[in-house]
């Protein structure tokens, strides 16, 4: 039974503040120890379910945080800062499973720590078909594009709800509660892990009545822009229909397309001048 884990770092338990999440900052090592400890907490509970291999991406920054001789498992690492299916990178048909762990809500969720969507200083807010969405409601698409159930998704309590309109069978494990955008309550990381472990236990021993993502197709979303540049640098990708000053939108009968339209305008955007 193989296992995809799509890692990301804001979602962890007790990670608040952008230097922990930054590499070369000096609370950047104390918050990969507790990133590394929830990625394996959801590799060993879904070990123990009956899974027999698992493919983890790393999703965060320049995607090489992990430490790949820490990973629980023995399992298999793919990292580095260019992917052309960027954190989904990895999956495909011959996955039984995909979890999401360490995720964070979107830029424009009422209070998610450290909330963003791919790209904070282009990205307002992601809508899908209508529901506003972020990061982890995205990347169902490549999961539906390939059947395949998310079926655990491991961050704050934002987060948790807004996986559902994308994934509404997704279970969530909530290690951390968002006050505001930098301040969250957490759970002590021994009771995080402990939790995210027996949540993917049960993930995979409930694999048999799990469905993949649902996303009604034609599928649309919808982008708001913090400022009108970025929309339009982001229109010049096929795909991208610009819909207002700041504002665009991707329709495709193809989620998978849709995804990668989506992420083309984002890695466009990143190449933006002066940021």
């Amino acid at each position: 039974m193989k296992l995809f884990i799509s890692s990301d770092m804001e979602g962890t338990a007790g990670v608040v503040d952008w230097d922990q999440v930054r590499p070369g900052s000096p609370a950047y090592a104390a918050a990969v120890e507790l990133l590394l400890g929830e990625v394996n907490a959801a590799i060993e509970g879904a070990v123990a379910a009956g899974v027999t291999e698992v493919l983890v991406n790393d999703s965060h920054g320049r995607m090489a945080n992990l430490p790949p001789g820490g990973l629980a498992g023995r399992a298999r690492y793919l990292s580095g800062s260019y992917k052309p299916l960027y954190m989904m990178q990895g999956l495909d048909g011959s996955f039984d499973a995909a979890m999401f762990v360490s995720y964070h809500g979107s830029m424009s969720s009422r209070a998610s720590t450290l909330g963003h969507t791919y790209h904070p200083a282009a990205f307002a807010e992601v809508a899908l078909n209508g529901s506003v969405v972020g990061e982890a409601g995205i990347n169902c698409l490549v999961a539906q594009a390939h059947a395949v159930p998310v079926v655990l998704v491991t961050g704050d309590d934002t987060t948790a709800e807004e996986i559902r309109s994308a994934s509404p069978g997704t279970r969530a494990a909530v290690v951390k509660h968002s006050v505001s955008r930098l301040a969250a309550e957490s759970l002590h990381p021994a009771d995080a892990c402990e939790l995210i472990r027996a949540e993917a236990a049960a993930a995979i021993r409930e694999l048999g009545s799990s469905r993949p993502p649902a996303i009604e197709l034609p599928a649309t979303l919808a982008i708001r822009f913090h400022n009108c540049d970025y929309a339009e640098v982001a229109s010049r990708v096929a795909g991208v229909s610009r819909t207002g000053d700041l504002s665009a939108e991707i329709s495709d009968a193809d989620p998978g397309r849709l995804y990668t339209t989506f992420v083309t305008a984002v890695l466009l955007c990143r190449g933006l001048v002066g940021e």
